[in-house]
């Protein structure tokens, strides 16, 4: 019995993987460094299809069908590039090489290419949907050479979520764009928690509404436009009940949140890109701002308060739902544009409208916003930002009143809320006519010489600060 597919590293992700692909008829081959955890996967869940069992990497090499295909799951970083070290003198021109983890699209963009020279295919994919996913069908984006996709597609979409009957896996580009897509996804994932616990906070430290009845309320809001895998499950935390104290769960858990890095890199890459994820960035600094616990402890004892004493009105829940809609929207709209950006730099050709239908199922930002999100990017003329196709700009216009509110009222009170307002400054930033970026500009040119446009006039300009102010036209210098 030869086998589709190997896998090597079976902790959770990648054991889960393996038995998805035995679960849709492909024979694995499973190999871990530890023959151990070979030995209870098959112990345990050995019935869920045709299994190898190797012991080195040199017999999972040689149980595999031509072209090999061989699926890594161990931690990003040097643990990957370990076995590709030791993998590539066993394999034959043809053969590929998968990489499902969490890998920087960097480093993928350069193990793709130092295998190519020695013509093996090296695919990046990114695997989104957590442990559950991985086994029952997750979100699946894979990179590399559209050669390898042909011999690995029909795998991949055979235990990938579907949606309307149609697989959420689709070859995105080349080289790194999987992972960077991935990595994108993540940052998205990231605004979205962040901005539904400001949600919580807004309704709880300024309503008063407890855990217990927010859950009743976040039901009721999954029935809605805001419709989604991140808010079906935030009503389940919200209505726990510690079965130790009695008291609710979000009150005995630390408030000091972790983070794995795919969302700092989002943001770094965005920096480096000149692309605003303002919304993600603040969604990761919130994280950073959350376990700095020493100073937040003598900051309560030492930093002035002064709120506000707020009327909260009877539709404030409603403004909130609305407020969090537009800056769920923003999000999305923001990560998006990213894409746009990366498309350019690295000469990816990404499909908005394909990569949203991807993450419409198995992930975890998986929302019903995404089928609207989907359409619109699929129309005849696409929106330069997701913010201009008409169905969100009118959403968005019909949400703005409560949205300012909502902004207004944590302000007044004293609840941060970054992601709530810089996504509303970022939309404002967007639709002004004139932006403050002139006296920056302006700035730039008296301390720097940086130079800067007129209205009136082409050209490039600089003021002669020091001497009598007038202007002169720059001069270009290579």
């Amino acid at each position: 019995m030869s086998a589709h597919i190997g896998v090597t590293g079976l902790a959770v992700m990648g054991a889960n993987l393996a038995r998805n692909l035995a679960r849709n008829g492909f024979t694995v081959a499973l190999h871990n460094r530890s023959v151990e955890k070979t030995d209870a996967l098959l112990a345990r869940h050995g019935q869920d299809g045709d299994f190898i069992r190797t012991e080195t990497l040199q017999q999972l090499v040689d149980s595999l069908q031509k072209p090999r295909r061989v699926l890594i799951m161990v931690k990003a970083g040097k643990p990957v590039d370990s076995v590709i070290e030791q993998l590539e003198p066993l394999l034959e021109p043809g053969d590929i090489i998968i990489d499902a983890g969490n890998s920087h699209y960097e480093d993928t963009r350069r193990r793709e290419a130092a295998l190519a020279k020695n013509n093996l295919h090296f695919v990046g994919i990114g695997v989104s949907g957590g442990e559950e996913g991985a086994l029952n069908g997750p979100s699946i984006m894979p990179g590399g050479s559209k050669e390898s996709y042909d011999a690995l597609g029909p795998l991949l979409e055979k235990i990938a979520a579907r949606v309307d009957g149609k697989p959420c896996c689709a070859w995105i580009g080349t080289d790194g764009a999987g992972h960077f897509v991935k990595m994108v996804h993540n940052g998205i994932e990231y605004a979205d928690m962040q901005v539904i616990g400001e949600a919580f906070d807004l309704l709880r430290s300024a309503a008063g509404i407890e855990p217990a009845e927010q859950a009743k309320i976040f039901r009721e809001w999954n029935k809605t436009d805001l419709a989604s895998f991140l808010i079906e499950i935030t009503a389940e935390v919200l209505g726990h009940v510690d079965a130790k104290t009695g008291k609710p769960f979000v009150d005995v858990v630390v408030d000091a949140a972790g983070q794995k890095g795919t969302g700092r890199w989002t943001v770094i890459s965005a920096l480096e890109l000149g692309s605003p994820t303002s919304g993600i960035a603040e969604s990761v600094f919130a994280r950073a701002l959350s376990s700095q616990t020493e100073q937040r402890d003598l900051a309560q004892k030492l930093l002035a308060g002064a709120e506000a004493d707020v009327e909260i009105s009877e539709s404030f829940v409603e403004d909130v739902r609305q407020a969090l809609y537009a800056s769920k929207l923003v999000s999305y709209a923001q990560g998006l544009d990213m894409l746009t950006s990366a498309a350019q730099e690295y000469g990816w050709d990404l499909q908005l409208d394909e990569i949203a239908s991807l993450w419409r199922g198995g992930c975890i930002i998986r929302a019903e916003l995404l089928t609207e999100i989907t359409k619109a990017y699929a129309a005849a003329e696409k929106p330069a930002n997701l913010l201009f196709a008409p169905i969100f700009t009118q959403a968005i216009a019909d949400v703005l009143p409560a949205w300012r509110r909502v902004v207004s009222t944590a302000v007044q009170l004293g609840i941060p809320v970054p992601v709530f307002s810089s996504s509303l400054a970022y939309y404002d930033g967007l639709r002004r006519k004139r932006l403050p970026a002139a006296v920056i500009q302006g700035q730039r040119d008296l301390f720097g010489a940086h130079t800067y446009g007129r209205v009136d006039a082409e050209g490039s300009f600089h003021t002669l600060w020091g001497e009598d102010k007038s202007e002169v036209e720059a001069v270009e210098t290579h």
